[in-house]
């Protein structure tokens, strides 16, 4: 039977970073994936050029960026690893890279550079890498009345003793990619509950009478501010929208759908920053054009001509008007309330909200409360970032934590 000190489970971002780190802090480690290419959730990302991180991460307020039951949660470990060290092991490796909005930063190149940057990292740490192999079970034998014990795991490529485990194996979310519940079912059999599993960062998608005037407006995008919930937990996000042939997504709407929930509307400005009421006031004194054709000015043609029609009063020249329906046209600009079907589904989702519970592990470390030697980290935690590489960030930094305390667990501790 193969013996290590640590199986990392899982060989995307989260994993494939802890194995390196803790392979570079003299740990004996396996790397174990499943599926038959590696990282491919990287690769995909960033429309191919990775959006590894966000320079504008505040690490001393996570909330702002995170989603979960406890979003504080993430404080430590993105304090303690942060964007800034990440994007320096980045240059280290020549890896030429740009910002491309709000903080984002993407690779120049394809994000293959950065799948090849961990591999590379691995290979510093002598870390053994079995993949394809599937996990078939995992037991646990404790040894001792102090809480170590050893784990016994079962493979696709034989048996494999070691203290320590750390699941790394993400969520639902892209099922063609590989994705599967097997770090949900892991924390189950130990005896950690687990946050139920969601899509976020995912199209919405509309239906009935309601969507059928918007329904053509597939392919149209322009920035608005959208907004969802209750007054206390009220978020907003002044982003791109995309109408597409099922519903509306973009930017804004992948960042509004970590908040949004079933059967709540959302609320959107289509011009933000204008003062919609008064330009149609000031159209009707100085203008004969229809309409439509004023509201183009405002918004795109398209969206203008959706929202004026089958509205009678709204089929005249604008100096006809009636001043009521140009105030109802105003607010339904800038306060268009819509309530969501439902989303796409996991198949279209960039990230799985949920996960285990992090009032079952340590913010310090990633380890299991319950369950010595067992770790949870990025995706498959109740941890979910915004749009814009704030959930990479978060594997890097989990990643990061877990391999510390790795190493001071198994002795190996040296200077971070």
């Amino acid at each position: 039977m193969a013996e290590f000190d640590v199986v990392v489970i899982g060989a995307g971002a989260a994993g494939l970073f802890c194995a390196a780190q803790a392979g570079q802090r003299g740990l004996k480690v396996l790397l174990i994936d499943h599926s038959e290419r590696i990282a491919e959730k990287i690769r995909i990302s960033g429309g191919g050029r990775c959006n590894f991180t966000n320079r504008d991460l505040d690490p001393r307020a996570p909330q702002k960026h995170f989603v979960g039951d406890n979003p504080n949660f993430c404080r430590s470990a993105l304090s303690r690893y942060t964007s800034q060290q990440f994007i320096a092991l980045v240059d280290r490796h020549g890896i030429a890279h740009h910002e491309k909005h709000k903080g984002q930063l993407f690779c120049d190149g394809p994000s293959q550079q950065i799948i090849d940057m961990l591999l590379a990292e691995c290979a510093d740490g002598k870390v053994t890498h079995w993949q394809p192999c599937s996990v078939k079970s995992v037991a646990y034998s404790a040894t001792d009345g102090n809480g170590s014990g050893s784990y016994q795991l079962e493979t696709s490529r034989g048996s494999v003793a070691a203290t320590n485990i750390v699941i790394a194996t993400g969520g639902l979310s892209i099922p063609q990619l590989g994705a599967s519940d097997f770090g949900y079912r892991m924390a189950r059999q130990f005896g950690l509950d687990v946050i139920p599993p969601r899509p976020a960062l995912v199209p919405l998608t509309f239906a009935g009478e309601g969507w059928a005037p918007y329904a053509g407006l597939a392919g149209l995008t322009l920035p608005v501010q959208i907004e969802t919930g209750a007054k206390k937990e009220r978020m907003a996000f002044l982003e791109d929208l995309l109408f597409t042939h099922r519903g509306l997504s973009g930017p804004a709407v992948l960042q509004i759908s970590s908040y949004w929930k079933e059967g709540t509307p959302l609320t959107i400005d289509f011009a933000p920053g204008t003062d919609v009421a008064a330009a149609l006031g000031e159209a009707k004194a100085r203008s004969r054009k229809r309409i439509g054709n004023e509201l183009a000015s405002l918004v795109p043609s398209r969206l203008a001509d959706a929202l004026v029609d089958g509205e009678p009063a709204l089929q005249r020249p604008i100096n006809e008007a009636a001043d009521r329906a140009l105030q109802a046209l105003a607010e339904r600009i800038a306060r268009w309330q819509i309530t969501p079907a439902g989303t796409e589904g996991y198949k279209k989702a960039e990230v799985t909200a949920g996960g285990v519970d992090t009032r079952e592990l340590s913010s310090q470390t990633m380890e299991s409360k319950k369950q010595p030697g067992l770790y949870f980290i990025g995706e498959v935690v109740d941890v979910t970032g915004w749009l814009g590489g704030y959930n990479f960030q978060w594997a890097w930094a989990s990643a990061f934590a877990c391999a510390v305390a790795l190493s001071s667990r198994c002795g190996t501790a040296v200077s971070t």
